[in-house]
């Protein structure tokens, strides 16, 4: 149908049709392919700029030689020059137009209009602005069902309603699990995490203490489950620093199993490290056993200190999967160099 309508339409209709359906397709699919680095769709992208090109340099031909018409070489083959000259000296020759209505028979005279191009340019690009508007802005206005850049099926609204333990009271008040659950339940975090088609399955936020330090530690936690991995974040604050952690981790001689890395985040002291997961099977029959606890897959941990200074307490963001891989290390920096600036400030000591 489209191929037929093309052939129908006049030239100064269809070419105009064609540059800008072509510059708009280009530069889209181009686009998107440098945003997710899609070679493919690069190629893709240059084939209809380049075929746009072409079609722009064929209108600015047929404008120029609709402007400058050129009589057509004698068919005896008399050379190019002699002709235009003869062209030129007749038309020096030839007596001055009449004036108008002169020798012409009584009654109405009625010439006929030779087609605007412009004119049909202009109506070809009005007809069709639409079309383009709607496949340059289509992915980013209508909704779709396979688009992620946005999607969040999972929600933190559920730990809202969280009654508070005491030490959350405190000023400066700690954040809660409700807060780091909204911060961390980004819409691009699985594009972050190098998977961007998955969604998270859920999100939650709860607003814990410290283990043995009798409700006196805050330390809220939120978790977002995605089909390949989990991703948790935690907040602790307590007095120890991330210089004093790592010397307890040395002094232990539990480094190298560790794989400890230090360096700087966001101009704070940072620790990455791996741990095994933990893993419990419950059975949920009459009897309601349980078996021995387990080591789980293997889990890799970036700390980063609450504030420049390393007073004390640390965020914690850790990653891990069922099937035990685990993302570069660069996955976890790129997490907490957007994810951190985002919690409230009143959580910083």
């Amino acid at each position: 149908m489209l191929g037929l309508l093309l052939r129908v339409l006049p030239f100064w209709v269809r070419e105009p049709l064609l540059i800008v359906l072509g510059a708009v397709l280009g530069a889209r699919i181009t686009y998107l392919a440098v945003h997710d680095q899609d070679r493919v769709a690069a190629v893709i992208g240059a084939v209809f700029l380049v075929f746009t090109a072409i079609r722009v340099r064929v209108v600015v031909r047929a404008l120029r030689a609709r402007r400058n018409p050129v009589p057509a070489a004698p068919a005896d083959g008399a050379p190019t020059d002699a002709v235009a000259r003869a062209w030129a000296q007749a038309q020096l020759a030839a007596p001055a137009p009449a004036p108008a209505g002169a020798g012409l028979p009584p009654g109405p005279v009625t010439a006929e209009k030779e087609p605007n191009p412009w004119g049909q340019a202009v109506a070809a690009v009005a007809v069709f602005a639409a079309i383009a508007a709607a496949l340059w802005l289509g992915p980013d206005v209508l909704p779709s069902d396979d688009d992620t850049s946005t999607a969040r099926a999972a929600s933190c609204s559920d730990t809202e309603d969280e009654e508070l333990p005491a030490v959350y009271g405190k000023t400066p008040r700690p954040v809660t699990g409700a807060e780091l659950c909204e911060a961390l339940n980004r819409p691009d975090l699985a594009r972050l995490l190098g998977t961007p088609t998955e969604i998270a399955t859920s999100a939650s936020g709860t607003s814990n203490t410290a283990a043995l330090t009798d409700g006196k530690v805050a330390q809220p936690e939120a978790e977002v489950r995605f089909d390949t991995y989990t991703v948790n974040l935690s907040a602790t604050y307590n007095e120890l620093s991330t210089a004093q952690y790592v010397n307890l981790l040395k002094i232990a001689g539990t480094e190298g199993e560790k794989d400890l890395r230090t360096l700087t985040v966001l101009g704070r002291p940072a620790l990455l490290s791996s741990d095994p997961t933990m893993k419990i099977e419950i059975s949920l029959g009459d009897e309601g056993s349980s078996g021995p606890v387990q080591q789980g897959p293997l889990a890799r941990t970036l700390s980063v200190a609450l504030d420049s200074k390393d007073r004390g307490g640390s965020y914690d963001i850790t990653v891990w999967s069922e099937s035990g891989a685990l993302p570069d290390d660069g996955v976890l920096l790129g997490i907490a160099e957007k994810i951190l600036p985002t919690i409230p400030l009143r959580s910083v000591r």
